[in-house]
């Protein structure tokens, strides 16, 4: 099985053509001005030195950031000539080039300095941006058919086989921040090359191997998935965004070598994120503390830390074990982050970010320590344009810009349908329409021609479907024989979602699930005391197209606690009858600070 290429697949309307416009028209171009404001296409001229005022001095990881942009402008332009962007891509590439070492070394920041240093600090992300330089490599190879940046990330990757694989000479076996795996495996597939495919086996299978004490800055093993072997492991660990990328290198490598015991080791990952430490937003990654996963359970709200580059990590994650065993869960866990975890990354109007993505906000909290200038940390109230640690942004551009890649998937003359988007696709003479409002109506039709099966993933919030012509489901999919056109509507209603009794902010609350959005409350809409709204367990609703939103916002029957000026009274359940207005959860922090909150009381 294997996903209809990007060059192959338009997203033609819809929401996430819209999206798509938005990224192209706002969002590319405001994080090349930030990444420019702050010096990282400067740094690539590799002109700073020791005592320099008139350059910025780069980071150790700012190669990844212009990378993952590049990757994104080469997805935009492959789709339409995008002229004004890739010329800044070309100059980007043309420093890059232009400064590569005579070895094949490529990095600025250890160009100009610590260059006594390569190789040898194990948590500095050389290998984490050579992966990210590859990457967009590729991209920009098949969207402009020019060769030279590929050559010159090829001839990298040789001082990288020769130091890391047939020398041994560096401190350490493995990246630090794993990335260069899955872009190795990546690298195979275009080129054919089986010495990429090998450099992976090589970093994926040391990994959990003692590192020499000198080299390992981690003092938990955990932190960077080195507890154990890799076809040991079981339970996802660690920094998020790391785990994540090491877990899809993990799952591409399963499905290239047949490896049984790395792909039971990938699923048994999957089950514990997906049923032990995943916000219902898709989010992973609780803690601020190291942007960590925690024990199971731990999904505390108001302190969620869920990462925007973990959810699109969760994505990479989920579209290769949907190639190891093809089950809807995987396509539905893509779709709850492209609608949610992923997408509340980015503002509206397309040039704000959120690196860190909560379920509460309480104001209140915020300032309550008015004897202390110490205050409780929260994440952010309100998205802005630029972090010091900036991966998110361009991550999102390439995501949001290559989004039509997970649409559909084939394997001979069968296709599958894995995401609902107005789009078109043609490639070995399958020809696929979607024709949808997704996710803001219900109805989606499907014409197919060069197919002898077509198989329409069913949600799994959607409890029932109608088909316009007979079907059998398998394995989460609607199968269709002989397909030539089909019409299916999607029952769209709002859900209230439960979680484990475990998750101890949340017992006794219930989420709202609309389709593929998870729904959340701000007081900006509802009272300012949001804990004093309860919503009825036998959701009574009303919808309402907002533009603004893109989707709809809900009006559901609900109650508001009555409570008067004492500390303390006696218990009782006075509620007054009140409409709690839900908005899609993506959409929350753009009219402002207020309160928000997912987990709403239940009567």
């Amino acid at each position: 099985m294997e996903y209809l290429k990007l060059k192959n697949v338009d997203i033609t309307g819809g929401f996430w053509a819209d999206k798509q416009k938005l990224n192209r028209e706002v969002t590319a171009g405001v994080v090349y001005d930030r990444f420019s404001e702050t010096g990282r296409f400067d740094s690539l001229d590799c002109l700073w030195k020791e005592g320099d005022d008139k350059h910025i001095k780069p980071h150790f990881f700012w190669d990844s950031d212009v990378a993952k942009w590049i990757e994104g402008v080469s997805y935009l332009h492959s789709k339409s000539p995008e002229a004004e962007l890739l010329e800044k891509a070309n100059k980007a590439i043309d420093s890059i080039i232009a400064n590569q070492w005579s070895d094949g070394y490529i990095n600025s920041y250890y160009t100009v300095t610590e260059t006594q240093d390569r190789f040898k600090k194990r948590n500095r992300h050389e290998l984490y941006c050579i992966g990210h330089l590859i990457e967009s490599a590729i991209a920009y190879t098949e969207a402009s058919g020019d060769r030279s940046f590929l050559d010159a990330v090829e001839r990298c990757m040789e001082l990288v086989e020769k130091i890391f694989i047939k020398e041994g000479s560096a401190p350490f076996k493995t990246p630090g921040h794993p990335e260069i795996e899955l872009a190795l495996v990546r690298l195979y597939r275009y080129t054919g090359k089986k010495k990429y495919l090998d450099a992976a086996e090589f970093f994926i299978s040391k990994r959990g191997e003692d590192e020499l004490p000198s080299a390992n800055e981690y003092p938990i093993k955990k932190y960077g998935q080195d507890h154990l072997p890799t076809r040991k492991q079981t339970t996802a660990e660690g920094h998020s965004v790391r785990a994540a990328y090491l877990y899809t290198a993990m799952a591409d490598l399963a499905f290239e070598l047949g490896d049984k015991e790395l792909g039971e080791s990938c699923k048994a990952i999957f089950e514990d994120i997906v049923n032990r430490k995943m916000y219902i937003t898709g989010g992973i990654g609780s803690s601020f503390l190291g942007e960590t996963f925690t024990v199971p359970y731990d999904l505390p709200n108001e302190h969620a830390y869920a990462e925007t580059c973990a959810s699109i990590g969760m994505i990479y994650f989920c579209s290769r074990m949907l190639r190891l065993e093809h089950k809807s869960i995987y396509s539905d866990i893509i779709e709850r982050e492209l609608y949610n975890g992923a997408l509340s990354g980015l503002s509206l109007d397309g040039d704000k970010f959120f690196y860190e993505n909560p379920l509460e906000i309480n104001l209140k909290k915020r300032s309550r320590n008015v004897c202390s200038i110490q205050q409780e940390r929260f994440p952010i109230t309100q998205r802005v344009k630029v972090f010091g640690c900036s991966c998110c942004p361009p991550n999102l551009v390439r995501l949001i810009a290559s989004v039509g890649e997970y649409t559909y998937a084939v394997e001979d003359k069968t296709v599958w349908v894995e995401q609902f988007m107005d789009s078109r696709a043609e490639q070995n003479g399958i020809k696929i329409c979607q024709e949808t409002n997704y996710p803001n109506e219900s109805t989606v039709r499907i014409t197919a021609e060069g197919t002898e099966k077509l198989c329409i993933r069913i949600p799994s919030w959607c409890d029932s479907f109608e088909a316009s012509v007979p079907y059998t489901v398998e394995n989460g999919y609607a199968v269709i024989e002989n397909p030539s056109s089909v019409e299916i509507n999607l029952n769209i209603k709002p859900v209230l979602i439960s979680a484990n009794v475990e998750v101890c902010d949340n017992v006794g609350k219930a989420a709202i699930q609309y389709g593929p959005f998870v729904y959340c409350i701000e007081s900006v809409d509802n009272v300012e005391n949001l804990h004093s709204l309860y919503i009825d367990k036998d959701v009574e609703w009303e919808s309402e197209f907002k533009p603004e939103f893109n989707a709809s916002v809900l009006k559901l029957k609900g109650w508001r606690k009555i409570s008067d000026n004492k500390l303390y009274s006696k218990y009782t359940e006075d509620l007054e009858p009140y409409t709690v207005t839900a908005i899609p959860y993506h959409a929350f922090a753009n009219r402002g600070e207020c309160d928000m909150a997912v987990w709403i009381k239940v009567k």
